[in-house]
């Protein structure tokens, strides 16, 4: 069980200074001002307020927890960046089908074991079955994205055929090459 800490002279400010604690920590995010000169102004904006002051500690503590969280999002977002590039239905069937045929391998390795249990058993069952749902999921995806590519190839060249003036017999060709529909008899 966690521990119960003393409030500090940041979690008492009342209800109607909140919106000056919210202030201070944009201050902090905004990065162009010193944790001293901020403290100094959000105790100003308290005391008009008629609230206690902040503490240096607890201000302090809170700027560093915020600098920690704001750290933390930046490098989830630079992670998630990097990652979906790379997260293509394609690319993720690809990665989905290696690491079934990695997981049979293991499974056979480990059903050559003398040694085995049944939950071992169970476990390795669960984890092949998983992973043929992964499998499925990642060929669901990648049709949809090749219905939306479809969708989108074909709608551009229905605006292109009306904007020319394309025949009908000559659209329904275009169509059919970039294969967006099947081919007529």
């Amino acid at each position: 069980m966690a521990e119960r800490r003393v409030l500090s002279s940041l979690d008492l400010v009342p209800e109607e200074a909140q919106d000056d604690i919210v202030w201070a920590m944009g201050e902090l995010d905004a990065r162009r001002r010193s944790q001293a000169e901020i403290l100094f102004d959000l105790n100003a904006r308290l005391a008009q307020k008629g609230s206690d002051p902040i503490s240096r500690s607890a201000f302090s503590r809170a700027a560093v927890r915020a600098e920690k969280s704001r750290r933390a999002m930046v490098e989830r977002n630079a992670l998630i960046a990097a990652i979906a590039p790379m997260a293509t239905p394609d690319k993720v069937r690809e990665a989905d089908l290696v690491i079934g045929e990695l997981l049979k391998m293991l499974v056979a390795a480990i059903l050559e074991k003398d040694d085995l249990t049944s939950e071992d058993a169970m476990n390795l069952a669960s984890a092949h079955f998983k992973s043929i749902q992964a499998q499925e999921k990642s060929t669901e995806l990648k049709r949809a994205a090749e219905a939306e590519f479809s969708a989108k190839i074909g709608a551009a060249a229905e605006k292109v055929a009306k904007v020319r003036g394309i025949t009908a017999e000559a659209r329904q060709q275009i169509m059919e090459q970039l294969g967006v529909i099947q081919k007529a008899g």
